[in-house]
C-alpha cells in the first residue's frame, strides 16, 4: 500500500489521459484487477476484456481509448501498460531519509560525505571518492578509491565499483553486480603461455541506468567501458571491455558482449544473446533471443538465429527446420523409387527394343 494519496484527475494529468466518471476520487495503492481493493487502481491492456471489469472491486482502472465506458471510474490512454508503470511508480515513490553514515562502515581519507546519504554497515567507501546527495549504499558494497557516484543512486547489497570508475545520477546497481573489473585480455607467446595485458581504463555509467543482479562491466583495457544514459540491464550479464552501449538500450538476461563492441542507441538484446567483439550494431538494432552476432548490422536491422541473419529470412528457416525429419523420410522414399527404377531398366533384355 502507498503512503500517497492522491486524486484520480492528477494521476490522469500525469499520463495525458482522459477520465471517464469521477476524477475526485482519490487512490492509495496500485494491485491487479483480481486483488483491487478499495483506493486500489488497476490497468487493462486489452479493450475485448472490458467485460472482466463488472467484477471489479478497486477504485479505478487504467483502459485503452477504445474503452467508452465501465462500472467504475476509468482513465483512457492510447497506452495502459506505459500509464500503469508511471503512476504506479509515482504512488511508491517516498521521500528520501538520510540514515548518515553507519558507524560499522569504513570511508577512506578526502571522500566527500554530503549531508544527505546513507551508508550501511559492513559497506566499505576507498579514498577520494566524491558522493553525491541522497545516495544510498547497501551493506557488503565495496566502492574503490577516485569513484564518482552521482545524486541519487543506489548500490544494492554486495555491489562492488572498481577504482576510478564514474557512476551517474539516478543509477540503480543491484545486488552482486561488478563494475570495473578487469577486461579479458591476453596475449600468448610462443610456448602456449598466455601473458595478461594491463586493463588500466575505467567504467562509465551515465544517468538513469539500471543494471541487474550479478552483473559484470568490464573496464577499459584504455579509455572508457560507457554504458549510456537510459539504458536497462537485465540479470546476468557481461558487458567487455572497451563496449559502448548507446542510449536507451535494452539488454536481457544473460547476453555477453566482447569487448571494442559498440551499440547504438535503444537497441535490444533478448536472452543468451552473444555478441562477437569488435563489431558495430547501429541504433534500433532488435536481436532475438540466443542469437549470435559476428558482423556489423545497420540501422534498424532485425535479426535472429547463430549466425544471425534477418529475422524474416531465420523464420522461414526455422519453420523448414522442424520439419526436416518429413523431409528426411520423404527422400528415402525417393531414393528408394529411383533404386527401383534403375534396377528395372538394368534388368532390360540386351538387344531388346525400347519404346
Amino acid at each position: 500500500m502507498s503512503e500517497k494519496s492522491l486524486s484520480l484527475a492528477d494521476l490522469a494529468a500525469l499520463v495525458e489521459g482522459e477520465i471517464v466518471g469521477d476524477g475526485g476520487v482519490m487512490i492509495t495503492g496500485f494491485a491487479p484487477l483480481e486483488t483491487a481493493e478499495r483506493g486500489d487502481i488497476s490497468f487493462l491492456v486489452k479493450a475485448g476484456l472490458a467485460d472482466s471489469l463488472a467484477a471489479f472491486k478497486g477504485s479505478a482502472v487504467i483502459v485503452p481509448m477504445a474503452v467508452e465506458e465501465a462500472p467504475v471510474p476509468l482513465i483512457r490512454v492510447k497506452d495502459p501498460y506505459l500509464a500503469s508503470a508511471s503512476i504506479h511508480t509515482l504512488l511508491l515513490k517516498k521521500i528520501f531519509l538520510a540514515k548518515g553514515v553507519h558507524e560499522r562502515a569504513w570511508v577512506g581519507k578526502d571522500t566527500s560525505i554530503p549531508q544527505e546519504i546513507t551508508i550501511a554497515p559492513l559497506a566499505s567507501v576507498g579514498e577520494r571518492v566524491k558522493l553525491g546527495e541522497r545516495v544510498t549504499i547497501e551493506s557488503g558494497v565495496v566502492v574503490g578509491d577516485d569513484v564518482e557516484i552521482g545524486d541519487d543512486t543506489i548500490l544494492k547489497a554486495n555491489v562492488t565499483v572498481g577504482d576510478g570508475c564514474i557512476i551517474g545520477k539516478k543509477v540503480i546497481l543491484h545486488s552482486g553486480t561488478v563494475i570495473g573489473s578487469d577486461g579479458y585480455g591476453y596475449a600468448t607467446d610462443s610456448r602456449g603461455f598466455h601473458v595478461k595485458r594491463p586493463q588500466v581504463g575505467i567504467v562509465r555509467i551515465d544517468d538513469d541506468v539500471e543494471i541487474g543482479a550479478n552483473c559484470c562491466v568490464d573496464r577499459a583495457a584504455y579509455g572508457v567501458t560507457w554504458i549510456k544514459s537510459g539504458t536497462k540491464i537485465d540479470n546476468l550479464v557481461q558487458v567487455g571491455h572497451n563496449v559502448v552501449v548507446g542510449e536507451n538500450s535494452l539488454i536481457v538476461a544473460q547476453v555477453g558482449i566482447a569487448g571494442s563492441t559498440i551499440l547504438g542507441r535503444n537497441v535490444v538484446l533478448g536472452g543468451q544473446v552473444g555478441l562477437a567483439g569488435h563489431i558495430e550494431l547501429g541504433n534500433g538494432v532488435m536481436v532475438a533471443a540466443q542469437s549470435g552476432v559476428h558482423n556489423d548490422q545497420k540501422d534498424g536491422a532485425r535479426i535472429g538465429g547463430s549466425p544471425a541473419i534477418p529475422i524474416k529470412q531465420f523464420v522461414r528457416a526455422a519453420t523448414q527446420f522442424g520439419k526436416l525429419a518429413e523431409m528426411g523420410r520423404d527422400l528415402k522414399k525417393v531414393k528408394k523409387a529411383v533404386a527401383e527404377l534403375t534396377s528395372q531398366e538394368r534388368q532390360i533384355v540386351p538387344g531388346e527394343k525400347n519404346d
